[in-house]
């Protein structure tokens, strides 16, 4: 297989990945008959916009509201507000209290559709009580720096919000909900999703306070004194619940059998690693290198190339002041680790289009990645060390740029191992 061949293959699996979560493909078998009386759509996330285009398509024009990122609208008679992503803005608050406000004017015969996707997390705003809306930015942007998984991230956002952990459903009583969700978060837990708006949250704020002591975060003093009271979360078992139902209409693990179908047809043996992977960036790289090229040392000269998959969510503790996200900061640290290894290329890319906050998906890897870097003046020790892993693949002209895939089923990494030899 030559280099090229070897590129456009991994190119393929991302895209076969991504195509399987595309809402216009999964939200239409998850929708019941459009139910009479009063509809009304909400949702937020980056696929939440394509999700309300899907739902338009089986049912026709529909009220309602829908937040999702800049650049990720859908044409629709469900009004479309874009927002900032990964930290939120003022745009999303002012959305996110209209959202409210057309919740808490359902009544018991109307039915409310919750479209909710990865981002809705930053999408949703609305600050708890005592806390503005810079203080949220300050504990999200200190939280997206640390290094910090996203469940405990989460669980941080629920209690500082008068929206998550279930609220946004109970907003709605007595109306019934139908929620659909799309995951991107290891395990696929519904009240990890968007940090769960719709589903209820036995944690409390006495654990999200916790999680900020963990990762060093000096919260300002009313985020502190927030956390030291109760918290409007909704608890699991809530009467205010009963009415609401949740499904999952697409997840990380149907995208990565999409991808090793795709592998397997063009004559690969295919490994996966599971699609709920977590860790710092830089370390999982390491391990994986090292099972790259123990995998290449078994194959016999002519075997079928060898792929390894994976998915999940990995993490970047930020020590530098250049541009990265965990799958580029991921696939820098691997063509560090391989040294060049012959014939082991790799793909590392966010499904939703952004890796960070770049409007990069991820890059790709070859054995050549390093040379190419030494022979432009780019040193990758220097990168990784400033996490500029978007400005290192931008200097050789790697990066994975999708535009808007307007879904978000986490992480994507592929490992193409060839045979040597």
């Amino acid at each position: 297989m030559t280099p090229e061949a070897a590129r456009a293959l991994l190119r393929a699996l991302f895209d076969a990945a991504v195509a399987a979560a595309d809402p216009m493909r999964v939200v239409p078998a998850a929708l019941p008959p459009r139910p009479a009386g009063r509809v009304l759509v909400v949702g937020a996330g980056k696929a939440s916009a394509r999700m309300a285009e899907a739902v338009e398509a089986a049912w026709g024009p529909c009220e309602g509201l829908v937040i999702t990122r800049d650049g990720y609208a859908r044409p629709c008679a469900v009004e479309i507000v874009e927002a900032s992503h990964p930290v939120p803005d003022a745009r999303g608050e002012a959305a996110t209290a209209r959202m409210l406000a057309l919740l808490e004017g359902c009544g018991a015969g109307d039915f409310v559709l919750a479209l909710v996707s990865g981002g809705a997390s930053a999408l949703l705003v609305a600050p708890a009580e005592g806390v503005s809306l810079a203080e949220k930015q300050a504990v999200t942007s200190a939280l997206l720096a640390s290094g910090a998984p996203i469940g405990q991230m989460n669980l941080v956002r629920k209690h500082l919000s008068r929206v998550k952990g279930g609220q946004l459903a109970a907003a709605a009583h007595p109306a019934r909900m139908l929620a659909l969700l799309i995951s991107d978060v290891p395990g696929d837990d519904p009240g990890e999703i968007g940090s769960g708006p719709t589903v209820g949250e036995a944690s409390g704020p006495a654990e999200a306070a916790a999680i900020l002591t963990r990762w060093g975060i000096v919260p300002p003093a009313a985020v502190a004194a927030r956390l030291a009271a109760a918290s409007g979360v909704v608890a699991p078992g809530d009467p205010r619940l009963a009415g609401v139902e949740t499904r999952i209409v697409a997840a990380p693990a149907q995208s990565l059998e999409a991808a090793a179908a795709v592998a397997r047809a063009a004559g690969c043996t295919v490994e996966s690693l599971g699609d709920a992977l977590e860790g710092e960036a830089r370390a999982v790289a390491g391990a994986h290198a090292r099972l790259a090229r123990a995998r290449q040392a078994a194959l016999a000269p002519g075997a079928a190339p060898h792929l390894i998959l994976s998915g999940g969510e990995l993490t970047v503790t930020r020590q530098g002041g250049g541009v990265g996200g965990p799958n580029a900061e991921y696939a820098l640290a691997l063509a560090l680790a391989l040294e060049g290894a012959p014939g082991v290329f790799a793909l590392a890319g966010d499904t939703d289009g952004v890796d960070g906050a770049a409007e990069v998906a991820g890059a790709l890897v070859g054995p050549d990645t390093l040379a190419r870097a030494g022979a432009r003046g780019v040193d990758a020790a220097a990168a990784l060390a400033a996490n500029d892993s978007h400005g290192f693949f931008g200097a050789l002209g790697d990066g994975l740029v999708t535009g808007p895939t307007l879904t978000n089923v986490n992480d994507f990494r592929a490992i193409l191992v060839l045979p040597q030899g």
